[in-house]
């Protein structure tokens, strides 16, 4: 039995940029709250939250985790995220399942890009948002600065709770603008004092007869501006700004004090709702224990002693004694084989499930990320989590022979708990093809298919699956005659090819009168003719778009068949196709490219070069969104160069648009290319 409520519950999740400090931060909440009896660490690999090999080896979080730990008689369920773009998929699951986000910032390098981001995506999801900036004891620290930077990109509601008293090594301590009870310190940075009117201000603000009475000089209860706090950050009208260093242990208990006091219980979230599976109508969850079960799950690993886990987030009722749920995707019953409370890499079974907790369950494999998990009584259904779409792309086949089997299923387990990682077959190269959100993602994880399945892969850059078709209207016949003594070969056809319009695929009219070719032979012209469309005729690409017209031809009674009409079609539509003005035809994806501003120019003339077309632009804060559209063959190797030409600021989004024509100078050099595989094959 939960030795806690749902009210004494908070959900928080820490974000922010890679090298921040979160995992860090982590450690320290946990330490300062008695969760563990030392100090763990990154550097020296002691951290409870970054346990993977991958991530001890490279000094960084890459997958989220769920850890947790008492403070002031709340029950604190912390979630860490990674921090760099490679990785953003972690973040955005776990931010389903809080109501507060941690957004880390350190001291010693600012607001940078995947910082922007995930505070829009937390924005977007209204999930109430802390500041804390962290590494108040590094080197060059202007913090005055750092806040303008912060109110100018992220609004004027985020306001110092805490201050520093002192900045670098003579940081020493923090003062709270919240209650400004004690004796101002020397050495204290910024006005205490016009903070602590500032902060009041914005709190009173989301309560209207609050804001009366403080207008009019009242003094206000504490136990009132408390609830109004909370209120306040959970609808995002106050962000409170605190400040702390990890090494010192200094502003660790401050952000403790204020998750415990300010951050939202899930019995205070009313933002969270779901879709009835029976009558489609919305419902807003309330949290509460008496409500039928609800929940859904946020995350799935494989885990090498107990299976697979699925990471869930209850939003209403309880599990008690019999521990199952219904799964409307599946429409099957669900009984997993144990519910455990998630410690890092430890797993504690219990026995009920209250409404707020974030939880995890083996032996579900059945489970995905975004399925719900109810009561029968009430069947609901949440929107799916919406994951980026993976841009970077590799082929990839087993080293060793007689693993192909083996590697679908491996690269199928690390694609259900990474839904960045995608894995498909394609049919058109046939190539076994993994995509990634970055080159990194991809290393990490083959590497993760290397040391959990012990299968190693060759990769290679994928096959662009260019496509032919034609662009004016042709006829040609052709006559198979075939005598070898015995039985002949005997099938004549005539045919007209004109093009269709883009992505119609392929139509065949049957055109013939008056009995040139008998009724029998007719699909087996068709059939000749889709064969060597599969084929290709210019580079052996599929040909498309193309309407085949059989309008006579000729037989014989003893030497006709269905295999030499089959010739004759294949042979007609290849003599007519290379008089139809044929052209190869490229895939064309529509790119976002996010970058600071003062990339713009460089970055526009770079995807023009790229035989991009700018189709628009657009803003987020101080970032700009340029909308182009441009071949996949020109964005293969993006991310690496895009990473260059912005320092590593600049992120972008694909997704396939369309197919289009190549420019004749550069088909000839594909199909001579495409020539000279063959040969070497042969």
């Amino acid at each position: 039995m939960a030795a806690y409520e749902t009210k004494d519950i908070r959900n928080i999740t820490l974000i922010g940029h890679g090298a921040s400090g979160k995992t860090s931060l982590v450690e320290s909440l946990l330490f300062k709250a008695g969760a563990t009896t030392r100090l763990g660490s990154v550097d020296d690999d002691t951290s409870v939250a970054d346990y993977e090999p991958d991530e001890k080896e490279r000094k960084f979080t890459i997958s989220s985790k769920i850890l947790h730990c008492k403070w002031q008689g709340k029950e604190l369920n912390i979630v860490d995220t990674p921090g760099y773009p490679d990785f953003i998929g972690e973040a955005i699951g776990a931010l389903t399942a809080v109501e507060t986000a941690l957004v880390v910032i350190a001291a010693t390098s600012g607001i940078q890009a995947n910082t922007r981001r995930l505070w829009s995506l937390a924005a977007e999801r209204g999930i109430g948002r802390i500041i804390v900036i962290s590494k108040m004891d590094g080197e060059n620290i202007e913090f005055l600065q750092l806040l303008d930077s912060i109110r100018k990109n992220f609004g004027a509601n985020c306001i110092p709770m805490t201050v520093p008293v002192g900045c670098g090594h003579d940081f020493e301590d923090v003062i709270n603008t919240l209650e400004l009870n004690t004796k101002l310190p020397d050495g204290l940075i910024g006005d205490t004092n016009r903070f602590h009117e500032s902060l009041m201000e914005a709190i009173v603000e989301a309560d209207d007869a609050l804001l009366q009475r403080y207008l009019e000089g009242e003094e206000i209860e504490k136990e009132k501006i408390q609830k109004c706090l909370i209120k306040a950050i959970a609808g995002g009208h106050v962000v409170p700004i605190l400040c702390c260093s990890n090494k010192k242990n200094i502003g660790i208990k401050e952000i403790l004090d204020t998750v415990a006091n300010y951050a939202a219980s899930p019995e205070e979230n009313t933002n969270r709702k779901c879709v009835d599976a029976e009558k489609g109508e919305e419902i807003v969850l309330n949290n509460s224990a008496a409500a039928p079960f609800c929940a859904q799950v946020f995350k799935c690993i494989t885990d090498p002693f107990v299976g697979k886990l699925a990471f869930f987030r209850t939003f209403s009722g309880v599990l008690d004694g019999e521990l199952s749920f219904y799964n409307p995707r599946t429409r099957r019953n669900e009984r997993p084989g144990h519910i455990f409370k998630v410690f890092g890499k430890e797993q504690t079974a219990i026995n009920k499930v209250i409404a707020g907790d974030i939880l995890a369950m083996s032996k579900v494999e059945d489970v995905s990320v975004s399925d719900a998990l109810c009561s029968p009584k009430r069947l609901v259904k949440f929107n799916p989590i919406t994951f980026p779409t993976p841009m970077v792309s590799l082929a990839v086949e087993p080293k060793s022979q007689g693993a192909e089997q083996k590697i679908s299923g491996a690269l199928h387990k690390l694609s259900e708990e990474d839904h960045t990682f995608k894995v498909t077959r394609d049919t058109q190269t046939g190539e076994l093809v993994v995509a990634g959100m970055t080159n990194l993602h991809l290393d990490i994880m083959l590497g993760r298919l290397k040391r959990r399945f012990e299968v190693e892969v060759n990769t290679k850059p994928p096959k662009i699956p260019y496509k032919e078709t034609i662009t004016s209207k042709a006829e040609s016949q052709y006559k198979h005659k075939k005598q070898t003594g015995g039985r002949g070969q005997y099938g004549e056809v005539y045919i007209r090819i004109e093009p269709l319009q883009r992505g119609t695929g392929f139509e065949f009219a049957n055109e013939v009168f008056g009995g040139s070719i008998p009724g029998q032979y007719i699909p087996a012209v068709e059939k000749g003719v889709r064969e060597i469309m599969t084929k290709g005729i210019l580079a052996g690409y599929p040909i498309v778009d193309v309407k085949v017209a059989l309008y006579y031809g000729s037989f014989h009674t003893v030497d006709s068949s269905e295999a030499a009409f089959k010739m004759a079609g294949s042979k007609a539509f290849q003599i007519a196709f290379k008089d139809a003005k044929p052209v190869l035809l490229e895939p064309i994806v529509n790119i976002e490219v996010t970058i600071p501003s003062e990339f713009m120019g460089e970055i526009s003339g770079n995807l023009i070069s790229r035989r991009g077309r700018i189709v628009g632009m657009d803003s987020i804060g101080e970032l700009q969104v340029i909308k182009a559209s441009i071949p996949m063959s020109e964005i293969m190797r993006y991310e690496t160069e895009l990473k260059s030409m912005t320092g590593g600021q600049g992120s972008y989004t694909v997704e396939f648009s369309h197919y289009d024509a190549v420019p004749s100078h550069i088909a000839q050099t594909i199909i001579a290319q495409t020539q000279r595989e063959k040969e070497e094959e042969k």
